[in-house]
């Protein structure tokens, strides 16, 4: 039988293959930028960061190597050291002069910290409640973080000393009826280094608390507020469990640079030595630069002991803060 002309099948049109056209062919064949990208970025990557890991490499990992290595051995200038094995550890581990300024340090650390974080916290709620002036408080603020700490101490120790006016020391006199000796006494002087400290250090922690109450939303204040918050309930509930990452990140900075004070000592505690007021680190200034004959060595152990202590303060910051990064 013959079929009709409209039953008969149609041939298949047969396209041409993607590997035949040349458009198509030049797309599969070349690398599409998608595909290149990475690479690109890697390479971007480690340009940028090389020159950081060169310096740090230089400041940081050299030094603590020879510190490390200085550490274990009797060191005199200009001469090479000789290996004395742990004996500058043993010795630093057995000088009560060492354990007194570990202690002393250790306290200061805990107590600036805590009242830091505490007037930091009320302080930048009071500025983000302002519009306008807020500029303008900040800019005198920072004034006491930006200025070096020597200058700082000095200038702050004028409100003590009776030879520059002691404003604070004639408040205080008037007040009590007695002269405190603010520079030779250990707990007055040991308030003073406090007060300094604080003054110090507060904007810094200021401002990053700030920053941090700047990204609170307000969604979740104003559904505190309509669920009959109060005011403690509403920042103990709400904006301390939001900026928490931020209060853990400024407790760790101000650990680790209060743990390392020495310069704000040289003008307010001129006798620290005597009065047991000696930090960890002007200690070891005074022993491997300024005392009689420098021990280098005995230098170089306790700054390791001190590395050690640093570690094991920030240890529960940096947990909370892996664990934090972890959940999220």
């Amino acid at each position: 039988m013959r079929r009709c002309s409209r039953c008969r099948r149609r041939p298949k049109r047969r396209w041409p293959r993607a590997e035949r056209s040349g458009e198509y062919a030049g797309l599969r064949r070349t690398p599409s930028a998608e595909a290149r990208r990475p690479g690109m970025k890697r390479r971007e990557f480690w340009l940028l960061i090389a020159p950081s890991l060169l310096i740090m490499f230089g400041f940081l990992a050299v030094p603590v190597y020879r510190t490390i290595v200085w550490s274990f051995q009797q060191v005199t200038y200009g001469s090479p050291g000789t290996f004395v094995g742990f004996d500058n550890y043993t010795s630093a581990l057995t000088d009560p002069r060492f354990l007194e300024a570990v202690w002393f340090t250790v306290l200061l650390t805990a107590a600036a910290v805590v009242v830091i974080l505490l007037f930091g916290y009320v302080l930048a709620n009071m500025i983000n409640r302002l519009k306008r002036a807020r500029p303008v408080v900040l800019g005198i603020m920072l004034i006491a973080y930006v200025i070096p700490h020597v200058v700082g101490a000095t200038a702050f120790s004028w409100l003590f000393d009776t030879n520059f006016g002691g404003v604070a020391n004639l408040i205080v006199s008037q007040l009590t009826g007695e002269e405190v000796l603010w520079f030779t006494d250990v707990w007055p002087n040991r308030l003073v280094i406090l007060l300094n400290v604080v003054w110090s250090m507060l904007p810094f922690a200021m401002l990053m608390i700030l920053a941090g109450l700047q990204g609170v939303p307000e969604e979740s204040l104003e559904a505190a507020q309509i669920d009959g918050a109060g005011p403690l309930s509403l920042h103990w509930h709400v904006i301390l469990p939001t900026i928490r990452g931020v209060m853990v990140f400024v407790s760790l900075v101000l650990v680790m640079d209060i743990l390392r004070v020495m310069d704000n000592l040289i003008p307010l505690s001129p006798q620290a030595t005597s009065i047991g007021n000696e930090s960890i680190m002007l200690y070891v200034f005074h022993i491997a630069f300024t005392e009689g004959n420098p021990q280098l060595g005995l230098g170089s152990a306790i700054n390791v002991l001190t590395i050690i202590l640093i570690l094991l303060a920030l240890w529960p910051f940096i947990r909370g803060i892996l664990k934090e990064a972890r959940n999220g």
